[in-house]
């Protein structure tokens, strides 16, 4: 009788705690652009990878550094974060916690430096061991509802001869897409974030594009650093719109902001976002980059705990606060669908058809046993270890080959999500109840000071 009266009265205190809500809804693809809430969605971003590729690191684990940064973010004006690298054994529950609260959501790089393909011989680097590595950050960051998407690559293909491993880059972007169906989490975008050349980009795009469905990418990203203190049409940003016209799936600037003249204004802002421009085609962009490193793009230059502001901060800002999103749904394009392969057209284009490889036979148990623990940063790297490619697949070979619910890719904290889709337009929000530790605390005491006693 007493226990029953102890759950009772545990439950009515628990039902008094207010629930909290997250500020961020899953974002879902439909036609060429994202929606969060039934609203399109815009980025309005920067990249974010303190210490640059000189000190690999993993700044969603250092909450300190993720926490104080938040509040610059929110000064900006931000609504995404991209982060190239990552720790997948870290802890990134309180940084994860801390964007979403703040509206921010993250765009991940699934690659490490030890952890990547080989543009030279994409083969051998294309193995299970590199992929258990990208499975198991999938596993690290699918449970939070603002992990926006993740990219399978990062500028692999930089000239024409490096086109030869697009096909590894999208046998890795198939097979990302098909471990989150596999293992029913929600329909996060995967993506291939492209290199600033002229020389392949409109084939790259229409090879993430084609094919049957469980090949084809989510979205596609590119870095363009053409627009320097110009124009739109002086930096031929309204000919990339003519050329991407009609493009069935969405598409952002995964790096923009020319350093060329000094101190950045961002005029591209304006036409970036301008529903006459640029968003019937485009749906937002990342600046480069948020710290100042070797390159001299930061916005912030940071020394040890302290971050003081660069002339670029303030003009970003203003250019953010100046320019609001277009009104109604920005000219998007409704059907999507999918792109025609580009023909062979060596050497700017040295892929001679559609087949992709094969997934390496010891990557599949992944599919139903999950990736298990990743090698972090210290691991000793994939691109000389496993078990590479055997052969060619078969079309449709990379959809979703399981059907029962694996144990452990429920909700588990902060921004997490127990919902799961086949589809991204499919994607539920599930509220989020937080209770806070002294609540709960208190609670136990004050039950255990009166019933604890009888109860022995």
């Amino acid at each position: 009788m007493k226990t029953t009266i102890i759950a009772a009265l545990a439950s009515s205190a628990l039902a008094a705690v207010a629930p909290v809500k997250r500020d961020t809804q899953v974002v879902t693809v439909q036609g060429n652009a994202f929606f969060a809430g039934g609203k399109r969605f815009y980025m309005r971003g920067v990249d974010y990878q303190p210490g640059g590729s000189s000190d690999v690191a993993d700044p969603i684990a250092d909450t300190n550094g993720c926490k104080r940064d938040i509040e610059k973010f929110k000064s900006l004006g931000l609504n995404t974060i991209r982060v190239y690298t990552v720790d997948n054994t870290a802890q990134h529950d309180e940084c994860m916690n801390a964007l979403a609260d703040a509206g921010i959501y993250l765009i991940l790089d699934l690659n490490t430096p030890k952890y990547s393909l080989n543009r030279a011989e994409p083969g051998p680097s294309y193995n299970d061991v590199y992929l258990q590595s990208l499975f198991a950050t999938v596993d690290a960051f699918a449970k939070y509802d603002n992990t926006l998407a993740f990219f399978s690559g990062n500028e692999v293909i930089n000239d024409g001869p490096s086109s030869k491993a697009a096909p590894y880059v999208k046998a890795v972007t198939r097979d990302v897409r098909q471990y989150i169906r596999n293992r029913k989490y929600r329909a996060i975008p995967v993506g291939y974030s492209a290199a600033d050349v002229d020389t392949n980009r409109l084939q790259m795009a229409q090879y993430m594009n084609c094919g049957t469905d469980d090949e084809r990418s989510d979205f596609f990203a590119f870095n363009d650093y053409s627009y320097c203190g110009s124009s739109y049409t002086v930096s031929g940003w309204d000919q990339k719109v003519k050329t991407f016209t009609g493009y069935g799936l969405p598409i952002f600037l995964s790096e923009y902001g020319c350093n060329k003249v000094l101190p950045r204004t961002f005029k591209e802002v304006a036409d970036l976002y301008n529903p006459q421009e640029m968003t019937p085609v485009y749906s937002g962009g990342l600046v480069y980059e948020y710290s100042q490193e070797t390159s001299n793009y930061g916005l912030v230059e940071i020394s040890g705990d302290s971050v003081s502001e660069r002339p670029d901060f303030s003009a970003l800002a203003t250019a953010f606060k100046n320019t609001p999103n277009p009104s109604g749904d920005g000219g998007y394009n409704k059907t999507g669908g999918a792109s025609g392969c580009p023909p062979k057209d060596a050497p700017d284009w040295d892929v001679a058809d559609d087949s992709l490889p094969a997934m390496p036979e010891p990557a599949k148990k992944y599919m139903t046993q999950g990736a298990g623990k990743g090698p972090g940063l210290s691991g000793p790297g994939s691109q000389e270890a496993g078990t590479q490619s055997s052969g060619t697949a078969t079309a449709g070979s990379g959809q979703a080959s399981v059907t029962a619910n694996p144990s452990g890719t429920g909700s588990s904290s902060g921004s997490s999500s127990s919902s799961s889709s086949s589809g991204a337009a499919g994607a539920l929000v599930i509220p989020e109840f937080s209770f806070t530790a002294p609540a709960v605390c208190s609670l136990v005491v004050v039950l255990s000071t009166l019933f604890g006693a009888t109860l022995l």
